[in-house]
């Protein structure tokens, strides 16, 4: 499918802002996760695998992408779900729903087991639960997910002198710091709290063209705030370009707001990548209406 830029008007600035749509690659498995999943699925079915084993939260972007490339590929898979409570709750949450119609089982594990996840001995009881199995980390990021990320970038994008990315395990942003070229920037924006990215991507990145901005997590991993609500419905309203919450809705948020400082130089040309991730736009809005919040816009 195809993928565009898209400018973004930003009145007497001299700067020239533009979005990649890499949420339009797929209608299910978008963005980054499509990345993430391609050579992975390629290497489990040339591997022989017929079951994939992954992790996740309530409404993890990687689950839904998951269960939904595996039905594709005809590929069992079991998605081991941080918090036991959610076993009980499937239904009503739209992402869990979703995967299940898609095939996946669920392992539902307390949060202090899933702390756990990367341990030899969770390992090896993943191992006697499920047999012979493609184990795929929390996010998929792993060397292949990179590699597979390091296609976001194409020729048509050595115009920009700026790439602008959400982060979460680091593995988009290495991707993307490996296929940037060398007259380019790369900065992240991570959704988690801190700087201990840094040393992950550090394991994957083969250049230093690229910077962490840990300003704008509004909280941590998955919290919001009304100010980011209200910057994402007007950008949709804007620019008819829907933003999550999680990621890519903080990560524009900070380049909208560096600009606004003067942190970019006049006439910078700036590519954001959209992640994708607006499959858990529902499981947000369950939550601020809870909370008697306003609900992010989104025309599914």
């Amino acid at each position: 499918m195809e993928v565009y830029n898209q400018n973004i008007k930003l009145g007497n600035s001299q700067i020239t802002l533009s979005v990649k749509r890499e949420d339009l690659l797929h209608p299910f498995v978008s963005g980054n996760k499509f990345r993430k999943l391609k050579y992975n699925l390629e290497k489990a079915g040339e591997l022989g695998y017929e079951r994939l084993v992954t992790f996740g939260g309530a409404f993890s972007n990687h689950i839904a992408a998951v269960a939904f490339a595996c039905q594709e590929a005809k590929m069992e898979c079991v998605g081991i779900i941080r918090g036991e409570e959610l076993s009980a709750k499937i239904e009503e949450n739209p992402t869990l729903s979703f995967a299940q119609k898609c095939g996946m089982q669920f392992e539902f594990v307390s949060r202090s087991a899933y702390q756990e996840k990367d341990s030899a001995a969770f390992i090896s009881d993943v191992e006697k639960k499920y047999g012979r199995h493609y184990l795929l980390p929390e996010g998929g990021t792993n060397a292949l997910a990179i590699k597979g990320c390091e296609e976001i970038l194409t020729e048509e994008d050595a115009g920009f002198d700026i790439i602008c990315c959400a982060v979460g395990t680091g593995g988009t942003i290495s991707g993307i710091i490996n296929s940037a070229g060398p007259h380019q920037k790369v900065i992240g924006f991570p959704a988690l709290k801190g700087d201990f990215l840094t040393d992950e991507i550090r394991k994957f990145a083969k250049n230093q063209h690229w910077e962490l901005c840990t300003d704008y997590h509004f909280g941590g991993y998955g919290k919001v705030t009304p100010e980011l609500i209200g910057f994402i419905n007007r950008f949709y309203e804007q620019t008819g370009i829907p933003l999550d919450p999680v990621y890519t809705g903080k990560m524009v948020f900070g380049v909208m707001d560096l600009i606004q400082k003067g942190y970019f130089t006049e006439h910078s040309k700036i590519l954001m990548i959209h992640t994708g991730g607006l499959q858990g736009i529902r499981g947000m809005n369950q939550m601020l209406e809870k909370k008697k919040m306003t609900k992010i816009l989104f025309d599914e």
